[in-house]
């Protein structure tokens, strides 16, 4: 099957669930590995490297949105997140993390297997698995995110910690388009709307060292 190298992390503390998701996700050929709390979680994502995450967000240890916050600051993993929490703000904080995909409990698992395959086909490519040792190159831009120094055509260019953060997070996610508060949150780990003044500066400063005209950015674009 064409699924059988696609790796998928399955993250919930209802034994029942993990095992339901467990066999229906290998009978689709996937290959299938748990985690029953946030920081075993991170753990198995960070060794495994999945092309895929199902996350619930009541998690002992470490709740899913602090999984989820925690990885996508590493470059980021493909997530569905998969919990009994409907609300709509629930909702707006997933995506706002990250999350790809948002399914509330009890769910039927046909639709989940197809949410899995959309979301597999959405980021084929964009997301692939991060090799510290190999550089990300975007365009005219190589980054080395080992040492973190950032090559601009043929040149180094020197980075501030937070603008190479914002920078690897925007190269890794080629096409994506991310809300202020997804970045504040990704970045910098905030949800306070008194940092957008900080985002700005950073994105300011970046297109000044990376784009040929800053004025008429290339690389970095806001959408309005």
């Amino acid at each position: 099957m064409t699924n059988t190298k696609k790796r998928i992390l399955v993250v919930d503390d209802d034994p029942k669930i993990l095992k339901a998701l467990d066999q229906a996700l290998q009978q689709e050929g996937y290959e299938v590995y748990r985690a029953e709390d946030g920081l075993q979680a991170l753990e198995m994502a960070r060794k495994v490297k999945p092309d895929l995450m199902i996350l619930d967000i009541m998690l002992p240890k470490m709740d899913g949105f602090e999984v989820l916050a925690q990885l996508q600051s590493e470059g980021g993993i493909p997530t569905l997140i998969l919990s009994a929490r409907g609300e709509e703000m629930d909702k707006v904080v997933g995506f706002n993390v990250g999350a790809d995909d948002y399914l509330v409990k009890p769910f039927r698992l046909s639709e989940l297997l197809l949410r899995v395959r959309a979301i597999l086909r959405r980021t084929a490519g964009a997301r692939a698995p991060i090799d510290e040792d190999r550089p990300l190159k975007f365009k005219d831009i190589e980054i080395h995110r080992s040492s973190r120094t950032v090559i601009v055509r043929g040149k180094p260019v020197d980075l501030t910690p937070k603008e190479f953060d914002l920078l690897w997070l925007l190269a890794s996610h080629p096409g994506h388009v991310f809300s202020r508060e997804a970045l504040l949150q990704r970045v910098w780990h905030s949800d306070y709307s008194g940092d957008e003044a900080a985002l700005t500066v950073c994105v300011r400063r970046l297109r000044e060292k990376i784009e040929r005209d800053p004025g008429h950015p290339e690389l970095i674009k806001t959408i309005w």
